[in-house]
């Protein structure tokens, strides 16, 4: 039954997340119409940024690797799990608190850090009023973090899944709203930033609440717990800032060729469906199941859920890269080309989408191994490996820029992406049984590529015979529908028939979920 459950979590959150990555798109498909590639978006793109770089360096760094094992292990135990959460939200608000006064002032400072291509024109001003505006959205969303994983913990995934999708349905609002009225539409999409923090916050908080988990703000206890917690988390938080230090580099390489920075935004929103879907799913519900499974001492049920969670990954992943790379003209033209949109932005959109696409597995397969590390309570040796990550990441970035101008960004993110994968496979070999998967995945996984690899090459042929409906704007929807419903087919087709996946797994899903 532990590999049924373990799906349902999967697909419970993946769908919750496919629904809102679609909003997302809605949201970007508005935000590229009203303003393009032009300074109010790039001013917004790189502001917007900013709270959420911190956020992962604070909350999914610390909060969600540390806290999620110790608090799964506590509530597993019945060791005052209640009382571990509250001191724990009570130490992260009140460095958020802080930390957010401190970042606002120093606003100038962060955007120069970002984007200093941004310097003497009128983006850096535009980029400062907007990141002034918004910097507390790093208060609440990282509060969410936390409260999610308590959530989690106790397998209510749906909830915090639906957060994201408060966010976008706000953001999609408000520039109707916007629209409507004649409001000025970057400073509408700036001040709609820490409204949806303030909402989803509240969303959480009393989904937490009706679970008997009050958590409030206040002075935090240096308890045992807590001390102990720091200690585990320093690792993850130096690792996470490592990651973010590798958007950095990104967005510093792209900031210095006008519209390069939206490029690479609206292209990483594309290439996120798969990776958010798919590797939010596996890192959300495989993280607290192996530890527990660790800490019962069952090897062989983390065996199997380490294994379904990389067969899952793999399965949805593979063939998600492939057509990332082999349509990534048509998706760029379809879903963004109108209003403000130029057709140079959408071929190098379309470029920046195929890079990100080459390394879609690795970072989905991050989130299938990094747990391994920190189930164990382990957060040190991911962070050496993020700082090769990070080396390997500016160094392709900064040397490979004249060469290639701002692709050199977007490639070095999927270069770094698999170094990092070959770093935690590595490490993860002395791991025992748990640590490897089973005859099941080798199985399955040459399947897998060679369904996805006969999906490409029909994608590629069905995209050239649908080109004159591609560029006809009364039936561009369609076609695009038709070309992805048909590569969709071809997958799922072949690899039915040639045992990338058997039905019969999910026949039995279904009937557990109905019952």
């Amino acid at each position: 039954m532990q590999p049924i459950r373990l799906l349902r979590g999967f697909l419970t959150v993946g769908l919750w997340t496919l629904g809102s990555r679609f909003l997302g798109f809605a949201r970007d498909m508005m935000i590229a119409a009203y303003l393009g590639s032009g300074p109010v978006a790039e001013a917004f793109l790189v502001a917007f940024s900013l709270p959420n770089m911190f956020r992962r360096f604070f909350a999914e760094g610390a909060f969600n690797m540390a806290f999620v094992p110790m608090f799964a292990k506590k509530l597993e135990a019945g060791d005052d799990p209640q009382g571990f959460a509250k001191d724990a939200f009570k130490g992260l608000s009140a460095v958020l608190m802080i930390f957010t006064v401190i970042g606002t002032l120093a606003m100038p400072w962060l955007v120069w850090a970002m984007a200093a291509g941004f310097a003497g024109d009128e983006r850096f001003g535009l980029a400062v009023l907007y990141g002034q505006i918004g910097f507390s959205y790093i208060l609440f969303i990282s509060l969410v973090a936390l409260l999610s994983g308590v959530l989690n913990a106790f397998g209510h995934f749906t909830e915090a899944s639906l957060v994201p999708v408060l966010m976008n349905l706000l953001f999609i609002l408000a520039m109707w709203l916007a629209a409507v009225f004649g409001w000025d539409m970057g400073l509408t999409l700036a001040w709609t930033v820490p409204v949806t923090g303030v909402a989803q916050f509240a969303f959480t908080w009393v989904s937490a609440h009706r679970l008997g988990y009050t958590l409030l703000p206040g002075i935090p206890r240096m308890t045992p717990d807590l001390r102990r917690l720091l200690i585990i988390a320093g690792p993850a938080v130096l690792a996470g800032g490592v990651v973010q230090i590798n958007l950095l580099v990104g967005r510093q390489v792209a900031s210095f060729t006008e519209g390069a920075v939206a490029w690479l935004s609206y292209a990483d929103r594309l290439y996120q469906l798969p990776l958010g879907v798919v590797g939010i799913a596996i890192g959300t519900v495989l993280l607290p199941a192996l530890s527990r499974q660790l800490r019962a001492g069952d090897h062989a049920a983390g065996r199997e859920s380490f294994s379904r969670g990389a067969e899952f990954a793999l399965f949805l992943t593979l063939p998600s890269a492939v057509a990332l790379v082999v349509i990534s003209q048509e998706l760029i033209s379809v879903l963004y080309d109108r209003g403000a949109w130029r057709a140079e932005d959408t071929t190098a959109t379309a470029l920046a989408l195929a890079a990100y696409g080459l390394g879609l597995p690795a970072f989905v397969l991050q989130k299938v191994l990094q747990p391994l590390y920190y189930a164990r309570e382990d957060t040190r040796r991911p962070f050496y490996f993020a700082v090769v990550s990070m080396i390997v990441n500016a160094g392709f970035a900064v040397g490979m820029m004249p060469v290639m101008g701002f692709m050199a960004a977007a490639l070095a993110t999927t270069v770094s992406g698999w170094v990092m994968v070959g770093q935690l496979w590595w490490g993860a070999r002395h791991m025992g049984e748990a640590a490897r998967p089973d005859a099941r995945f080798w199985a399955r996984l040459w399947r897998i590529v060679a369904a996805s690899a006969a999906m490409g090459a029909q994608l590629w042929m069905t995209a050239d015979w649908l080109a004159p409906m591609l560029a006809e704007r009364g039936a561009r929807w369609g076609a695009l529908g038709l070309l992805c419903g048909s590569g969709i087919a071809v997958y799922f087709g072949l690899g039915a028939l040639i045992g990338a996946y058997r039905t019969g797994d999910l026949r039995r899903f279904l009937r557990r979920k109905a019952g």
